[in-house]
């Protein structure tokens, strides 16, 4: 007999496996096997244990004993916070130039003149040099105009008072209008005296675009409406708003207040500016 033909038999020679009980020898189970099956048995085993193994070490045993693992966790994490952190910084430098901007709108100042495109540059206002004695004659009398009195500035109120009608505008506060809207003298309001820690209200439905304390009026809110309408209050002792909160018409703002330098009593300066200009609160609104 060949050494091929005994390992042949051997590998596929049927066994059987008898298991009995030691006392009485009566049988339990019985197991046909040969070696072939045994052998493809135990490898398909250790196979199994194998990927279960590999898949353990890059994942669980990994977690919990291999550094480089938990560096590099840390690395992702602190890849994605710190896109979140740059997002944020760039809508918090939107928010603060806005809030700059408005801030100076409602002082007055006129150095207002920074602005921000898509990709988040400022950009700065262009210098143009312009040759007065060149100028048309229509440019040159609107220039003579503008520079000699406030008549263009009190037309610009006026013009927007027919589209205003439209809109019904509760009252911020029940009081005696002290001082009157007044363009000539830069008071583009009326300053209402009314109870001690008297709610001012909002005049219409909107969002609060401004919320601070201001140097020169106090405690200031603003308000942007429908209609590009914006109505301003100044001088409060307490704001009960913030910046990006919706207001309904009615809903309480602040409480009236004496706050600010520009200021000689307990009183609410109230504004309203319509495309950009103000207008006469009175004109709308019954105190």
């Amino acid at each position: 007999m060949s050494a091929k033909f005994k390992l042949t038999y051997g590998l596929f020679n049927r066994y059987l496996l008898i298991i009995r009980n030691e006392e009485n020898f009566a049988e339990k189970s019985t197991f046909s096997f040969t070696y072939a099956k045994l052998m493809v048995f135990i490898l398909t085993l250790m196979m199994v244990f194998m990927v279960i193994s590999l898949f353990l070490v890059k994942t669980l045993l990994a977690q919990w004993f291999d550094p480089e693992h938990a560096e590099l966790e840390a690395n992702k994490r602190l890849i994605v916070l710190s896109s979140a952190v740059d997002s944020l910084a760039y809508e918090v430098d939107l928010k603060d130039q806005f809030i700059d901007n408005l801030t100076m709108i409602i002082k007055g100042d006129d150095n207002v003149g920074i602005q921000t495109n898509t990709s988040g540059q400022r950009l700065s206002n262009l210098n143009t040099e312009i040759d007065l004695d060149n100028l048309p004659p229509i440019d040159s009398l609107f220039r003579k105009e503008f520079e000699e009195g406030g008549d263009i500035l009190l037309d610009l109120g006026s013009n927007s008072s027919g589209e205003l009608q439209e809109f019904f505008l509760f009252s911020p506060i029940s009081g005696i209008v002290l001082s009157p809207y007044n363009v000539k003298n830069e008071h583009y309001g009326v300053d209402v005296v009314s109870k001690k820690n008297e709610p001012v209200n909002c005049v219409a439905d909107g969002t609060v675009i401004f919320s601070d304390w201001t140097l020169e009026a106090g405690f200031v809110i603003s308000v942007q409406h429908k209609g590009n309408l914006i109505s301003v209050y100044k001088h409060n002792s307490a704001l009960l708003k913030k910046v990006g909160n919706f207001v309904n018409a009615g809903d309480i703002l602040s409480i009236i207040g004496n706050t600010g330098e520009l200021t000689s009593g307990p009183h609410l300066h109230f504004e309203l500016w319509y495309n950009g200009n103000p207008v006469n609160p009175e004109e709308f609104v019954s105190f």
